[in-house]
């Protein structure tokens, strides 16, 4: 009878000891998916507000600036998943949360700020804007005076059983429009002239 018993219990240890072993390693997958279509976005050229007299700003409140609008092309080699997520390339530099900064004076003092509205989408396929906030993977539809803040997506698309979701495009133009404001003057140091420094960066995500 001692034959069984041990046989049982070299079987056991012999299983405890394998599960020893393979909690001391984990495996490391690496995706992902090469698209043979390439997506290209472009835009007519810089926004300008050209001088602004110092004088003219508020004191004691943010001062708005004029709306510039101009438009945003995205032109791919076939119809293609996309997004367009814009990067602030001035970050850390807005006075107000989720905006995009317009650079600093003396190193420690925020300049301003604006935000981006996207609206008027034309593509070959009747689309509907669209963002996705906080990367949750939630889509909805994004109005003309919704704020776009950096790093957040924006897509064409359409409504489908499963709700609101991108669509394949080839060719797409949209509006984008820039709500920028100054900082209160009493803030800043504008005994000399100061540029007006943002900068952002659209770049195509692919779906």
């Amino acid at each position: 009878m001692k034959n069984p018993v041990s046989l049982l219990s070299s079987a056991l240890l012999l299983a405890m000891t394998s599960s020893v072993f393979a909690a001391s390693s984990v495996d490391l997958s690496v995706k992902g998916l090469i698209t043979p279509s390439a997506c290209t976005p472009s835009l007519p050229g810089d926004v300008d507000f050209g001088k602004i007299a110092a004088k003219d700003l508020n004191i004691d409140t943010s001062t708005p600036l004029e709306r510039k609008t101009l438009p945003l092309s995205v032109n791919c080699d076939a119809a293609t998943l996309f997004a367009i997520q814009p990067i602030d390339n001035r970050a850390g530099s807005a006075i107000y949360g989720y905006s995009f900064g317009l650079g600093m004076i003396n190193e420690n003092q925020k300049l301003g700020m604006y935000q981006l509205g996207f609206s008027n989408p034309v593509a070959e396929t009747p689309s509907t804007l669209l963002a996705m906030y906080n990367a949750d993977g939630h889509w909805v539809t994004l109005l003309p005076d919704d704020g776009i803040a950096p790093n957040e997506l924006v897509a064409l698309g359409s409504r489908g059983d499963s709700g609101w979701a991108p669509h394949p495009i080839k060719d797409a133009i949209m509006d984008v429009t820039l709500y920028t404001v100054i900082a209160p003057a009493k803030g800043l140091t504008l005994t000399d002239e100061v540029a007006i420094d943002g900068s952002a960066t659209f770049e195509v995500k692919y779906l």
